[in-house]
């Protein structure tokens, strides 16, 4: 796959219109090898890969056409642009429909060369991302997910987010995993001026530490054992727009240097290659750990740690903001059954499950917060979601229960229902069917000794009288 416009071919026996082209795309810093005929342009790409060929149509020996259809049988990934003269317009289209970038009609102007160079630079950028994007889909594209919250701290959080958006400052953001840190980058992009460029993200612990180069700066083809074409790294493909520097603690020393080479000069070489290459991404970095402790065991850059703590942003613990718990459960559920049919979109939760799930410590944070609310969408039947959909470790389930035989679990379940039933059923006896003071006797809402009722009534009908 091409990933960038370097080099060209220009194939043209006419030596001074070749030279007119050579000319115009060595000011566009292109490399360029010329062919006065198709079969010497023939020979040239048996053995060299040309990102753009500007091959004219009328040639003795092998036309422009010919040579189109010698390249598409072999594969060649090159752009290839058509130079036609007026009686071989009809040609040109035909080439169009055989695969051709574009065509040049003499006589052109050097302007109209430039401009078909920029948008082939342009369009090789856009297949580029997709890729990447399509091997990178399930973090690059969160659709539908928001940051929601109620509390002081979210609150703080988000004015963060839009004093940092507003500047093109270089942010590490802090905090335990699970916590949203890469969706906190992404809300920064989002509402920065490069929100319509390229947010580009690498997990620097998924990284095998002999690949982090290829992976930050990219390599040329031959660099090393595998390198069968040229690849473009991060910076280069978060070029205009932002890049993610996931987990940034678990990037080794050597790396470090390099990157802080990058921060502080905005240029870097590919793996394998000698031409400087300029870069303008905003970085922001994420760590879960705490960086000073790395940087007094010497694993981690004292200079680099400044370059990157620019503007720091802590997202606090969930266990340290209980009341976002039920707005994000909630928001949680209302994406996730948007995607189910039948009696599971009505599924909503209880009060007395919200309140379970509040006095949680969530030590897997938000990330675990949403599984258990994709696993209840799954799992349970609803419509409501009450206390005993949600795992033992969340209710507070003693270990001595949940590693009892099962037999011994349904007795103690089955034994717990009926001393509940039998409870709620004396509280509405001693007030004499009044539903408001017997929830209020029993500390739970009236919704749910409706519920409770309901459920009695299915299973004890002859015992619910009221």
């Amino acid at each position: 796959m091409m990933t960038s416009i370097e080099s060209a071919l220009v194939v043209d026996d006419d030596v001074l219109m070749r030279e007119f082209i050579v000319e115009t795309l060595s000011r566009l810093n292109i490399e360029i090898t010329q062919a006065g005929n198709g079969i010497e342009a023939r020979r040239l790409v048996e053995d060299n890969d040309y990102d753009i060929m500007f091959v004219d149509i009328k040639m003795p020996g092998m036309d422009g056409i010919q040579l189109m259809k010698h390249l598409r049988e072999s594969n060649s990934a090159s752009l290839i642009v058509m130079v036609t003269a007026f009686g071989t317009v009809e040609q040109a289209v035909e080439a169009m429909k055989m695969g051709a970038f574009d065509f040049l009609m003499k006589p052109f102007s050097p302007e109209q060369v430039e401009m078909i160079v920029k948008r082939a630079r342009k369009w090789v950028d856009l297949q580029v991302q997709n890729d990447y994007l399509k091997q990178e889909l399930g973090w690059a594209l969160p659709g539908g997910r928001q940051i929601v919250g109620q509390s002081a701290m979210m609150e703080k959080l988000m004015g963060s987010i839009k004093q940092v958006a507003a500047s093109n400052a270089t942010v590490l953001i802090s905090g335990e995993s699970g916590t949203g840190k890469e969706l906190v980058a992404q809300a920064i992009h989002s509402m920065s001026a490069r929100a319509d460029e390229p947010f580009i993200r690498m997990n620097c612990a998924a990284v095998p530490d002999t690949l982090m180069d290829s992976e930050l700066f990219g390599h040329e083809k031959g660099a090393f054992t595998g390198a069968s074409g040229r690849r473009l790294g991060r910076f280069e493909l978060a070029n205009g727009g932002t890049l993610l520097l996931d987990e940034i603690t678990e990037m080794k020393l050597e790396i470090q240097s390099k990157l802080l080479r990058v921060l502080q000069e905005q240029e870097f070489e590919r793996v394998g290659g000698t031409k400087s290459i300029r870069t303008d991404c905003r970085i922001i970095a994420t760590s879960n750990r705490n960086i000073k402790d790395y940087i007094a065991e010497g694993k981690f850059r004292t200079d680099l740690y400044f370059r990157l703590n620019v503007v720091p942003i802590h997202v606090a613990a969930l266990k340290e903001r209980p009341d976002d718990i039920p707005i994000l459960a909630q928001a949680f559920l209302e994406r996730f059954r948007s995607a189910v049919k039948g009696k599971k979109s009505e599924l909503h939760f209880m009060p007395e499950t919200l309140e379970i799930m509040k006095a949680y410590s969530w030590p897997g944070n938000v990330r675990e917060l949403e599984n258990l609310v994709h696993r209840l969408t799954v799992m349970e039947a609803g419509p409501a979601l009450m206390p005993e959909s949600l795992p033992a470790e969340i209710r507070g389930v003693d270990s001595q229960e949940r590693n009892a035989p099962a037999d011994a679990r349904g007795l103690l379940t089955y034994n717990l229902s009926e001393i509940e039933q039998d409870a709620i059923l004396k509280a509405l006896k001693t007030t004499g069917g009044n539903r408001f003071k017997t929830a209020e006797v029993l500390g739970i809402s009236v919704r749910t000794l409706r519920n409770k009722l309901n459920e009695y009534k299915k299973t004890s009908p002859l015992q619910i009288a009221v």
